[in-house]
């Protein structure tokens, strides 16, 4: 047993997987975890969260069964952990020049990640387990948060490119340096609501996708893409300042 592994191991001595958001250790301890996630989606993809067992896991994956009962306790855990793992790649949102473009290949890539066979069955039975089983929920949820979190960052080039409002604290002039502003600052000085800018774009898909099951295209996600920047242009995104503090005036 490696260091590493050894380590892993005392993190992990009440039987429970490392806690979500932690770093974990490469090794074999990732080589497990991965082929557990691996079997958990392929399980979903086959059969569904209703189907899907530890001894399915345990099968497929090729770690025992008793492993798999010590380490995650149930499937519930097994199928959040598959989500909190897929959540710690290094993907990134496009960037394209401009806020028009970066919705429209963020609306693109949504739609493409649940038409494309390839991809599309496992995403969509993780979604599924969601509505099955509230730990499920919760590892969507805190995926998803994370996703739009790193999309928040098309919201800070608009603004430094002069396509949104600068927030009013903003000094003019050109930014002292790459990260001289901010999405999270825009957001929390009351000018933008950046995530809520950036879910919008997504929302109608998964609209179509999973509430009325209607076909989604690219034309739908260039529609998503412009009704978010007209939305975007129009302000609707802008906070009030004054109404959203705790701070601010009554009448």
């Amino acid at each position: 047993m490696t260091e590493d592994e050894a380590s892993s191991d005392r993190r992990t001595a009440d039987g429970s997987a490392p806690a979500p958001g932690t770093r974990r250790p490469g090794g074999r301890t990732a080589r497990t975890r991965a082929a557990v996630r691996d079997a958990v989606l392929a399980g979903l993809t086959e059969h569904g969260y209703p189907g899907l067992t530890v001894e399915y896991v345990a099968e497929h994956s090729g770690v025992h069964k008793t492993t798999l009962y010590r380490r995650w306790k149930d499937l519930e855990g097994l199928v959040a952990d598959a989500l909190d793992l897929a959540g710690e790649d290094d993907w990134t949102p496009p960037d394209t020049g401009s806020l028009e473009g970066d919705l429209r290949a963020l609306a693109r890539e949504v739609v493409a990640s649940f038409t494309d066979p390839a991809v599309a069955a496992s995403g969509s039975a993780m979604i599924a387990a969601g509505f099955r089983s509230e730990r499920a929920a919760a590892a969507l949820r805190g995926y998803y948060t994370e996703r739009f979190a790193r999309c928040e960052v098309l919201v800070e080039r608009a603004v430094l490119r002069g396509e949104l409002p600068a927030p009013p604290e903003a000094v003019s002039g050109p930014p002292a340096g790459p990260r001289a502003h901010t999405a999270s600052d825009t957001a929390a000085s009351g000018a933008i609501d950046a995530g809520a800018l950036v879910r919008s774009v997504s929302a109608p898909l998964f609209f179509r996708l999973f509430i009325t099951r209607e076909p989604v295209e690219a034309a739908h996600a260039d529609q998503a893409a412009a009704a978010t920047l007209a939305a975007a242009r129009a302000g609707a995104f802008t906070l009030d300042s004054a109404a959203d503090s705790p701070h601010g005036t009554g009448s």
